[in-house]
C-alpha cells in the first residue's frame, strides 16, 4: 500500500491519531526514554494495541447498532452512569484543555519567546476556535493530515538520525523488561499512547466520513490499523529522541527545550529546530482535534437526553446547534483561568490523574455492552477480544491507583 492509498483509506482514523498525540503522551515517552532509554518500547507496542482494541469497539458498536456509544450508555444503562459520565466530562474538560493550550504555549513560546507562555496558549485556544467553527470535517480531516505529516517527517527525522544500533530497538520491542523503578514510567506510556475520552469522538467524526452499517466494518478496522500503527511509531521516535536527554531535566515547563538542546550535538542547530516544529505540530493538532470532536459527546447526551433527536440526524446538524457550539466556547475559554494560576506542568499532570478515571470506565462499558448479543448479535466481542478488554481493565485500574498515590501521596 502506497502513501496515497493509505492517505484515501484513512480519515476518522488519522484524526483521533493526530488528537491523541498530545502533551501528556510526549511527556510520558520522554520521561521514560529518558530515564530507561530503548527498554521501554515495548510499553508502546501494548499502549497502541490496548487503545486499537478500545477504539475498535466503539467503532463496532456504531455501525451494527446505528446509535453512538454514548446513546448506548444512555439509552441501556442505569441513568446514574449517563450523570457520573457528565459531570466528569465538565471537569476533565477544563483539565484537558488546559493542559494541551499548555503545552502549546510551552513549545511556542520555546520557539518565538516573544510571548509568556500564557499568552501564547491564549492564541492557540482561539485559533482552534476558529478553524473549528467555520470549518466543517473534511476540512478538518486534511488540516490534521497535513499535521501528521508535519510531525512525523520533523520527529521521525530526528530519531532516525540518533537512533542506536537496530539490534537494541528490537530487543527494546520484543523482549520485554522492568528495569528498577520503572513500572510508573511503563504504564504512564501504556496509558499516555493514543489519547482518552477523545477515543469517544471516534463515532461522530465516523458519521462525517458517511461510514454506516456493517459494511464499513473491515473499512473502520483498517483505518485504526493505520491510525495506532502511526501512532506506535510516533511514540518510539519520541523515547528515541529522548533517550540521549538528561533524566533530571526532562520535567516541568522547559521538556521541549530540554530534548531539543540535546540534539545540537548530533543534528546542530537545524535539527533542534525542526524537532521543535513537529513537537508543535503535535500539540495544535491535538488542541484542534478536541476543540472538534468534545463537543459532540456534549451536545450528544444533551439533545439525546432530551429526546430532541432530530438535532442529531447528521454531524453536521450537531454542530450548528447551540449546545455544541456553547461547549466549544466553554472549552476554549473557561480553562484559560486555570492557566492564570500559572502553573502549566501541574495542570499536565491533573490531565494525567483525570484521563486514567475514564479509561477503566471505558474498558468494563465494552466488554459488557459488546458482548451482549441483544445488542451485537453475531459481533459480540470474540474471545480474544474480551482477553485485551480484561488487560485494558486491570492495566488501567492499577494505572488510576499509581497516578492517584504518585501525584497526591508520594
Amino acid at each position: 500500500m502506497n502513501f496515497k492509498e493509505i492517505y484515501n483509506k484513512t480519515g476518522p482514523g488519522l484524526v483521533v491519531a493526530a488528537t491523541g498525540l498530545g502533551g501528556g503522551d510526549i511527556v510520558a515517552a520522554s520521561a521514560a526514554g529518558a530515564n530507561y532509554g530503548v527498554s521501554l518500547l515495548w510499553a508502546v507496542v501494548i499502549g497502541s494495541l490496548l487503545k486499537f482494541c478500545l477504539n475498535e469497539g466503539i467503532g463496532r458498536w456504531q455501525l451494527v447498532t446505528g446509535r453512538t456509544l454514548l446513546e448506548g450508555w444512555i439509552d441501556d444503562l442505569p441513568r446514574i452512569l449517563t450523570w457520573y459520565f457528565t459531570a466528569y466530562l465538565l471537569f476533565w474538560t477544563i483539565m484537558v484543555a488546559a493542559a494541551l493550550m499548555s503545552a502549546t504555549g510551552i513549545v511556542a513560546n520555546t520557539i518565538f519567546p516573544i510571548f509568556s507562555i500564557e499568552v501564547w496558549s491564549m492564541i492557540h485556544a482561539v485559533l482552534a476556535l476558529l478553524l473549528v467553527w467555520n470549518g466543517g470535517y473534511f476540512f478538518l480531516e486534511h488540516v490534521m493530515k497535513l499535521f501528521i505529516g508535519l510531525m512525523f517527517v520533523c520527529i521521525l527525522f530526528c530519531a532516525l538520525i540518533i537512533m542506536p544500533p537496530i539490534t537494541e530497538i528490537l530487543a527494546g520491542i520484543f523482549i520485554p523488561t522492568l528495569p528498577n523503578g520503572s513500572m510508573v514510567f511503563v504504564f504512564g506510556v501504556i496509558g499516555g499512547v493514543g489519547g482518552s475520552v477523545t477515543i469517544m469522538s471516534y463515532s461522530y467524526w465516523m458519521q462525517e466520513a458517511g461510514w454506516h452499517g456493517k459494511e464499513k466494518m473491515g473499512t473502520m478496522r483498517t483505518d485504526l490499523i493505520i491510525a495506532y500503527s502511526l501512532t506506535g511509531l510516533f511514540g518510539f521516535a519520541i523515547i528515541l529522541i529522548a533517550s540521549g536527554a538528561d533524566a533530571e531535566a526532562v520535567t516541568g515547563t522547559g521538556l521541549a527545550l530540554t530534548i531539543a538542546e540535546q540534539l545540537v550535538p548530533v543534528l546542530g542547530e537545524p535539527g533542534k529546530w525542526i524537532f521543535l516544529v513537529g513537537f508543535w505540530g503535535a500539540a495544535f493538532s491535538s488542541i484542534i482535534g478536541v476543540w472538534h470532536g468534545v463537543p459532540y459527546l456534549f451536545a450528544n447526551f444533551f439533545y439525546h437526553l432530551r429526546d430532541e433527536k432530530n438535532l442529531l440526524e447528521t454531524p453536521e446538524s450537531i454542530t450548528k446547534t447551540p449546545a455544541y457550539r456553547g461547549y466549544l466556547l466553554y472549552l476554549c475559554f473557561v480553562p484559560m483561568l486555570v492557566l492564570l494560576w500559572g502553573r502549566p506542568f501541574w495542570v499536565i499532570i491533573m490531565y494525567s490523574v483525570t484521563g486514567a478515571f475514564f479509561m477503566p470506565l471505558l474498558a468494563g462499558l465494552l466488554l459488557y455492552m459488546n458482548s451482549a448479543r441483544r445488542w451485537l448479535g453475531e459481533y459480540v466481542n470474540s474471545w480474544y477480544t474480551k482477553a485485551l478488554l480484561i488487560i485494558c481493565l486491570i492495566l488501567f485500574s492499577f494505572l488510576l491507583i499509581v497516578e492517584i498515590r504518585e501525584q497526591f501521596f508520594s
